[in-house]
């Protein structure tokens, strides 16, 4: 791919530039500019070389309907209804009365598109002016369609926000496909012998099958990349338009997506602003609510909303040391199917996380297509059945609170909860995410076993809640 010629715009004017925001489907951080060493991203990596890279960018929760809200509404699920996936027989959908990024900048007088995948809902909360929906895997076919609404748009007195949903590298519905049999001829085969296999699985045989063939599927996506990035430029836009990149959740794999371990949740996000300093590695710990607020920052306008607690990353694209206000983010996941009801919350800092696990008596459900998977199967027949280096039993059964120490323990396996030495630091953790929840106004703050917003107004007649999360039926 060529060089975006961003040469003519070092003091373009922030207010009024296009917004070109591409979205991968369960990626991760499965790119060389990341760190993965064995897939081969040159488009992705190029475009993390000329712009910023966050190295600490999170989304709210591990699920694809889910962290594409928060994006598109600078809010948590729990604060807008998309509490899981919008398709089938789901009906998870967002609040008629929450204002969406193509909302608020249709009304900014942006035109507004979408080109592929879209999963989220209803239509008139997200009312994208174009609106190309379509779940191909043909990444020659998408960014023609991107080359044709850049050309309509070239001469339009309105500046642009157009996103694209690739369905790359997302499971297709075999047991360990990704889409590769009819749109991956022009992509790489890769050996399993080959693949580099993440941490957080296990080294056998099927868990390489599907990570080669998730190579493949990595790479068509990247090559997806270079081609939109192409017509951008051909149409004379690089130089006018801020481009942005990442990933709704983690890798389709346990351990993974649907999960809010950081192999879920810690994600790519590369921004790249005409005229900005290439190369920028940014350790700040950002959050998917903060994208809303960047995007109002771009078309002039504050936000809308004071439940909107995201920031603006515009200010702090170019830092390349950690601010002390931008240290800390916070997750909610509730649903991911409508059966997969598991509510969760979390806490991250530059080195610990702490899960508040809501409904911890309840088995941790799988995903249709993670239990489908070759990959599972084979972990769970292995003895001792350990999906990386998490016993099954440990994945599944989980406590009400769990706490990590992130550099001695990357894959959130010891838990610290119980250790007398970090007894202070958990009683922190869980003040500052049940001020959260309080902030935000989650429905899943629960004490004795009850929602403390479904009996407030009992609150403010007298009741009061024991100081314990779960009803305790022995000490009732």
């Amino acid at each position: 791919m060529r060089a975006a010629d961003l040469s003519r715009v070092e003091n373009e004017p922030i207010f009024g530039m296009n917004i070109l925001l591409m979205i991968a489907d369960d990626l991760g951080r499965m790119t060389g500019c990341y760190g993965e060493p064995r897939i081969r991203t040159p488009h992705i990596d190029r475009l993390a070389g000329e712009g910023t890279r966050f190295d600490m960018a999170f989304t709210s929760t591990a699920s694809c309907s889910a962290s594409r809200s928060v994006v598109f509404t600078g809010l948590h699920t729990h604060e807008t209804g998309q509490y899981g996936l919008h398709h089938d027989h789901h009906h998870f959908m967002t609040f008629a009365d929450v204002a969406t990024a193509p909302a608020l900048l249709n009304e900014s007088g942006w035109h507004t598109g979408i080109i592929g995948k879209v999963h989220v809902g209803p239509e008139s909360v997200y009312p994208w002016i174009t609106r190309e929906e379509s779940a191909s895997r043909d990444v020659a076919w998408v960014a023609e369609r991107a080359r044709a609404y850049f050309a309509d748009h070239r001469a339009d007195a309105k500046p642009f926000f157009l996103t694209i949903g690739f369905i790359d590298p997302h499971r297709d519905e075999t047991r360990g496909g990704f889409g590769n049999e009819t749109f991956g001829a022009e992509d790489p085969v890769v050996s399993p012998d080959t693949v580099s296999v993440p941490p957080f699985l296990t080294d056998l045989p099927e868990v390489r099958h599907e990570l080669a063939d998730y190579y493949r599927s990595v790479h068509r996506l990247d090559r997806g990349v270079g081609l939109v990035l192409d017509a951008l430029a051909d149409e004379g836009l690089a130089g006018s338009t801020l481009v942005m990149f990442l990933s709704d959740n983690g890798a389709p794999f346990l351990n993974s997506k649907t999960t809010l371990y950081d192999a879920g949740v810690h994600l790519p996000l590369i921004m790249r602003r005409p005229g900005q300093r290439a190369g920028i590695a940014n350790p700040n710990l950002v959050s998917f609510t903060d994208l809303l607020p960047t995007f109002l920052n771009l078309a002039g306008r504050a936000p809308d909303n004071s439940r909107r607690k995201g920031r603006s990353l515009l200010p702090i694209l170019e830092r390349e040391i950690l601010l002390p206000d931008w240290d800390r983010v916070f997750g909610s996941h509730t649903f991911h199917e409508v059966t997969n009801y598991w509510p969760t919350r979390f806490l991250r800092t530059p080195r610990y996380k702490y899960h508040r696990n809501i409904a911890w008596q309840l088995d941790f459900p799988f995903s249709g297509d993670l239990y489908g998977s070759l990959s599972w199967e084979s972990m769970r027949r292995q003895r001792p059945a350990l999906i990386g280096k998490r016993p099954i039993g440990d994945y599944v059964r989980r406590p009400p609170e769990e706490l990590y120490d992130l550099d001695e323990d990357p894959l959130e396996v010891i838990n610290l909860v119980d250790d007398p030495g970090h007894a202070e630091r958990l009683v922190s953790f869980r003040t500052a995410l049940e001020a959260w929840q309080r902030e935000t106004d989650d429905p899943w703050l629960f004490r004795d076993g009850v929602s403390v917003r479904a009996v407030r107004h009992h609150m403010a007649n007298g009741l009061t809640l024991p100081e314990r999360f779960d009803f305790d039926p022995e000490n009732p």
